[in-house]
């Protein structure tokens, strides 16, 4: 074949730009041809098949220091380079399709950052009619709790799943969740407080049980002091009559808690 092939021929046949072309000029990875009587270079059948294993290794992420080695590599040897650069395309597929994976879990919501009976439980409440703005506080001490204390959360989520198909917990819960909006000296809510208290009287055959746990996690379950700063948690930016509540239901509980030390306000995590 002869030399008929211009600079910007050859890229395009290649599928590179000419500045690439002349770059490998300059690496001296392709060999410049020699200018014909009119001053432009005229490239060969050779050059193509050059240009395409250049451009075919520096695709595969070999770099161009290595491409020069492997150009001048005997066949054996290049055999086994690329093999070796196949093994390693692979294992970033393999990562890729981890990295894909885990993009995928995004759209999942909660599914990423906690446990399954968590996030079914915040599935539940929202059934119930919770509205988001509530199930969300829910979930911010979920991720807090299984962040601080990840061995107490299947035992405490497991105990909290069972309230939900009692009917005067699903309404209790639904009154919490209308407090966010009423006055913080609405009078309702010391009512609200000493019903949740109620109800947790009744609950008391279906405490949580403890045993198992690690004794420095347990204590920190049991500590007041703990319980109410949990009680209090994501409040300070919520509404004054839940921050009300809550500070109702913390000096009950705390009252409760010596008595009762397994008991746990049931609309916080």
């Amino acid at each position: 074949m002869t030399s008929t092939l211009t600079i910007s021929q050859l890229a395009g046949y290649v599928g590179v730009t000419v500045r690439a072309v002349r770059h490998y000029h300059r690496c001296g990875l392709l060999p410049e041809p020699e200018r014909d009587a009119s001053g432009y270079r005229s490239y060969d059948a050779q050059a193509v098949i050059d240009l395409f294993r250049i451009k075919t290794l520096a695709d595969a992420g070999v770099p161009l220091a290595r491409v020069q080695e492997l150009l001048d590599a005997e066949a054996e040897q290049f055999a086994e380079a690329v093999t070796q650069i196949d093994a390693a395309l692979a294992e970033r597929v393999r990562e890729l399709k981890r990295h894909r994976r885990r993009i995928a879990e995004l759209a999942g919501g909660e599914r990423l950052f906690l446990p399954g009976g968590v996030v079914a439980f915040l599935d539940e409440l929202r059934a119930m009619g919770v509205s988001e703005r509530t199930v969300r506080t829910e979930r911010d001490g979920w991720i807090m709790l299984t962040a601080r204390m990840p061995e107490l959360v299947p035992l405490l989520i497991e105990h909290k799943r069972g309230y939900v198909e009692d009917p005067q917990f699903r309404r209790l819960c639904l009154a919490y969740d209308e407090a966010f909006d009423w006055e913080p000296d609405d009078p309702r809510l010391e009512q609200l407080a000493d019903e949740l208290l109620d109800y947790m009287e009744r609950e008391r055959g279906a405490e949580l049980e403890l045993e198992g746990l690690d004794a420095t996690v347990a204590q920190s379950f049991n500590d007041p002091a703990a319980l109410e700063g949990n009680l209090m948690m994501q409040m300070t930016d919520a509404s004054p009559a839940w921050r009300r509540l809550n500070r109702l239901g913390a000096e009950r509980l705390r009252a409760r808690i010596t008595e009762t030390p397994s008991h746990s306000w049931p609309f916080t995590a």
